[in-house]
């Protein structure tokens, strides 16, 4: 009986687990993003750090003190961002986990795959424009 009744409560998380893993529309996507500063780890170790902003707006940082200011869409379904120094849209499906929100791009099992390692209430680290003599 008792292990029936573990397999039973089991079963019961299950489609709690599914739902946690279901791409975020935009209006979740923004709902949980808007206003904070998230990190991103890829593969344990620190991959980039992005600011959210008002109005869908961004500012992304591979850690290395230069930003690109950029904004979102949502399109079939993904998230799209496009930067000022980027030809072309990077489209991520995000999914809300335990442990914060997780991003496969474009979509593609085989691709990279980012999960959120903090919200820091700090600014960004961001350089100026290289100058030279």
């Amino acid at each position: 009986m008792r292990r029936f009744l573990i397999l039973f409560f089991y079963l019961l998380t299950l489609p709690l687990s599914a739902q946690a893993a279901e791409p975020l529309s935009a209006e979740e996507f923004d709902r949980y993003t808007q206003g904070k500063t998230l990190f991103y780890g890829f593969d344990g170790t620190a991959y980039g750090v992005e600011r959210y902003l008002p109005d869908r707006r961004v500012i992304w940082s591979f850690l290395d003190g230069r930003c690109q200011e950029g904004s979102w869409y949502e399109e079939a379904g993904q998230i799209c961002f496009v930067y000022e120094d980027n030809s072309g849209p990077q489209c991520w499906s995000f999914a809300l986990t335990p442990n914060g929100l997780n991003a496969r791009f474009q979509n593609d099992p085989q691709a990279t795959e980012l999960y959120e390692s903090g919200d820091i209430d700090e600014e960004m680290l961001c350089l100026g424009p290289e100058v030279g003599v």
